[in-house]
């Protein structure tokens, strides 16, 4: 029997979502497997904002089947939507692909270069690589399969009889007005707003037909464009016809026998929360204001004999080091854009960390730095037992799945001693194994493969977000001229420096050594905490790695000094500080 986890105060939002899916499962489909549902679209790159409408959902999932329950994760691709417009910036493509705008997804060609058979297919490939890589397991539904094969014709035949009732409903919300859309102050310039979610929100509801309404719109027998409009149709025989604004092109088909046409979008999500039995389903803050799909859809889903799915509204996902973006003009980050920098884990973590609701960052900058310590640190409290209930939950969460772990990094040396070294030694491979071999005699690293593939992300990183004029270059000859003008004190702490390199050539050896300069110049022990010193020892460091770094790159600033002496090599930084 399955082991039912029940909520607590200091359980996760995850489990939380979990205990109301099940119990919802129960009473809705008993012995029948969960279902949650994510919806994307691949009209153009699928983005880190999109990744949201699959994590949440895959999270829930992932706990529930932790429990013992059967679950399914649908990701229904709408590659039966309508493309809409061409999006810049994506290799091989230009503005003559605006002769396909209307067509299926599935219909319009793949940039040029592509191994795929369509546009649909060529973006999908990418996340569902990504998708893999972040342990997500889904039953993967191709809406052109759907719709094409007859699956939903049924469906299609009960909105055309039922069209006055979901014109009703819809009607209820075309004479108010909008309300205006909650704005989130972007934290900085890089802010990503994730509102392009799954199917085309913007979509017309198929009430611009002089005839009378209508919930289904054929893609045209000529042009293949969704520029049509529904002219007449009987009920009875179900003999539709339609003219195309596009071409001029009019035919009259069966329904019954028809499959090249799709029902509007505010009809087609609810008609497949219906037809799939849909427990669970997140959506973006364009289907969750009034009057927009999410609302209205739980309305339309009774005419279907089903129910609206349960599931939160899910907040925007900036992007900390990126120009604002959206993903229609292409460049926008995607998940495999992050998976080059970062490990799955690290970026399983943003998303199950924070609640669907709260908004948070992805860095493509320093930042990642930061978070890569916020991580390492939260693995060691978790590792000694010190790490809250909550922080647990996301970090088992953020590690594996219920299939197991996901494949993780050996040696996890800390990514920002990872990224100075691949910064220095620009691509030289025994180089950076000789330096990171150094970093704790104790236990010297053996082989690169044991950084693995942590040390790849930081290089890629270094090499694809840090400018070249960031990039560390060491010195190859000393700076004489600045060597000979530094006064006494100055003279002096580079003299302490180089008696200390020897006895502390590791890490932890030099970061103490380099700290520890300006406090024995003072007359305090190098030991000493700074609470045990004045405020100007601060002031004396700063001063002292602000001259080291002239000496050794050439710059006020450059990689931790502990790890740049390291990369240097003990000879090389003697030569370089005049001894």
């Amino acid at each position: 029997m399955p082991i039912v986890a029940q909520s607590t105060e200091t359980a996760d939002w995850v489990s939380r979502f979990a205990d109301d899916v099940i119990e919802e499962s129960e009473r809705r489909a008993p012995g029948k497997p969960v279902v949650v549902a994510s919806g994307l679209s691949p009209s153009g790159p699928i983005h880190l904002g999109n990744l949201r409408e699959v994590m949440t959902p895959h999270l829930v999932a992932d706990e529930i089947r932790r429990r013992g329950y059967p679950v399914r994760h649908l990701i229904s691709w709408d590659d039966y939507d309508r493309y809409r417009k061409v999006p810049a910036g994506i290799a091989g493509v230009d503005e003559s692909w605006a002769e396909h705008i209307g067509k299926p997804l599935t219909s319009v060609p793949a940039p040029k270069g592509s191994a795929h058979p369509n546009w649909a297919e060529h973006f999908k490939a990418a996340m569902v690589a990504s998708l893999a890589e972040l342990g997500v397991e889904f039953d993967g539904i191709s809406q052109t399969e759907q719709y094409t094969s007859g699956a939903y014709r049924e469906q299609i035949l009960h909105a055309m009889k039922h069209r006055g009732d979901i014109d009703a409903i819809l009607a209820q919300y075309r004479t108010k007005p909008k309300a205006a859309k909650k704005q989130q102050k972007p934290l900085d310039e890089a802010e990503l707003e994730a509102e392009e979610g799954s199917g085309a929100a913007s979509e017309d509801d198929g009430s611009s037909g002089s005839a009378g309404y209508f919930p289904y719109k054929p893609f045209c027998g000529n042009c293949e464009k969704d520029l049509t409009t529904v002219t007449a149709y009987d009920d009875d025989s179900t003999e539709l016809t339609y003219a195309c604004t596009a071409c001029g092109f009019s035919e009259t088909v069966r329904l019954s026998e028809f499959n090249r046409g799709k029902l509007v979008w505010k009809v087609d999500w609810p008609m497949r929360w219906a037809y799939e039995g849909v427990i669970f389903e997140p959506s973006g803050v364009d289907h969750s204001s009034p009057g927009s799909s999410f609302q209205v859809g739980g309305q339309i889903v009774g005419i279907f004999g089903g129910k609206q799915p349960i599931g939160p509204m899910y907040a925007f996902v900036g992007i900390s080091g990126m120009a604002k973006m959206s993903s229609s003009r292409g460049g926008v980050p995607t998940p495999a854009d992050a998976l080059k920098i970062m490990e799955p884990q690290l970026l399983r973590w943003l998303y199950a960390r924070r609640r669907p609701n709260q908004s948070f960052k992805i860095a493509f900058d320093q930042e990642i730095q930061r978070l890569y310590d916020e991580w390492d640190k939260l693995a060691a409290k978790v590792a000694d037992g010190s790490a809250l209930p909550g922080d647990v939950a996301a970090y088992t969460r953020a590690v594996g799945t219920a299939a197991g772990e996901l494949p993780k990094t050996r040696r996890p040396l800390p990514y920002r001693t990872l990224a100075s070294v691949a910064d220095i030694t620009a691509g030289h491979q025994d180089q950076a194994l000789r330096i990171l071999s150094e970093l704790d005699p104790a236990d010297p690293l053996g082989s690169l493969d044991e950084a693995r593939p942590r040390y790849d992300r930081a290089e890629a990183w270094i090499n694809t977000h840090v400018p070249a004029d960031q990039r560390t270059i060491v010195r190859e000859e000393p700076d004489t001229d600045l060597l000979k003008s530094l006064d006494e004190p100055s003279q002096q702490s580079i003299r302490l420096l180089l008696d200390g390199l020897q006895d502390h050539w590791s890490l932890d050896g030099l970061t103490h050594l380099v700290y520890g300069v300006p406090k024995v110049q003072a007359g305090f022990s190098a030991d000493a905490t700074p609470k045990e010193l004045p405020p100007e020892i601060k002031t004396a460091q700063r001063s002292f790695f602000a001259l080291l770094y002239h000496l050794l790159v050439g710059r006020d600033t450059g990689p931790r000094l502990p790890t740049l002496l390291l990369a240097v090599g003990q000879e090389r930084v003697r030569a370089l500080l005049g001894e």
